[in-house]
């Protein structure tokens, strides 16, 4: 009799295996993108789109796009409209200018704060970095990519774009995403973060 069990225990256990789409391997912040993405109460893609899920294509992690940056803070910068893909303005400022090295270069982006995303709990210190690069329409998403960031205490930042991320629109075109401006755009190759989307 509990020979029986045991192998019914076994059978079972192995078709609820089968059954289930595996998530893929990778960082830690990887693994998360990739389970919010499968869990229907977070994730911004169509349900049909979900139910064949298996996990986004991701670069390989690089430590060259981990850089430290300088920041010179602009507390004068006026309020703008921000444009989005939908008829939606988001309020934002240039909080700050970023400075950074890559592979011997030196590159600038500006970082962003928003008016009405800054009163919402949690998001007090929030800071939103979109940005273009030469990937971009290649091996990325055409439109440019986002890294969500924090105010720092200091006038340094970590930029890790290996957690670069497609906006939402690129999964659903219900979701309304700031464009990124022109002026963010960096002449190089970021081979990180998250690649263009393809259907499965």
């Amino acid at each position: 009799m509990k020979t029986i069990l045991i192998l019914l225990f076994v059978t079972l256990s192995m078709s609820c295996t089968q059954s289930k789409q595996p998530i893929k391997e990778g960082t830690a912040w990887q693994k998360k993108m990739n389970a919010d993405f499968k869990d229907a109460s977070k994730s911004p893609l169509k349900s049909k789109d979900r139910k064949t899920f298996s996990g986004l294509d991701f670069f390989d992690f690089d430590s060259t796009f981990v850089v430290t940056a300088a920041l010179k803070r602009t507390p004068d910068t006026e309020w703008f409209e921000m444009k989005t893909t939908t008829d939606r303005l988001s309020l934002e400022r240039v909080f700050g200018v970023l400075t950074f090295n890559i592979n011997g270069k030196s590159f600038q982006l500006n970082v962003y704060q928003g008016k009405e995303l800054m009163r919402e709990e949690g998001f007090e210190n929030y800071l939103f970095l979109p940005f273009l690069d030469n990937t971009n329409g290649n091996s990325t998403y055409g439109g440019g990519r986002y890294i969500d960031l924090n105010i720092p205490d200091g006038d340094t930042m970590i930029i890790d774009f290996n957690t670069a991320y497609n906006p939402y629109c690129v999964y659903n075109d219900k979701f309304s995403c700031p464009i990124v401006p022109r002026e963010n755009y960096i002449d190089t190759k970021i081979e990180a973060g998250v690649k263009m989307f393809v259907k499965e």
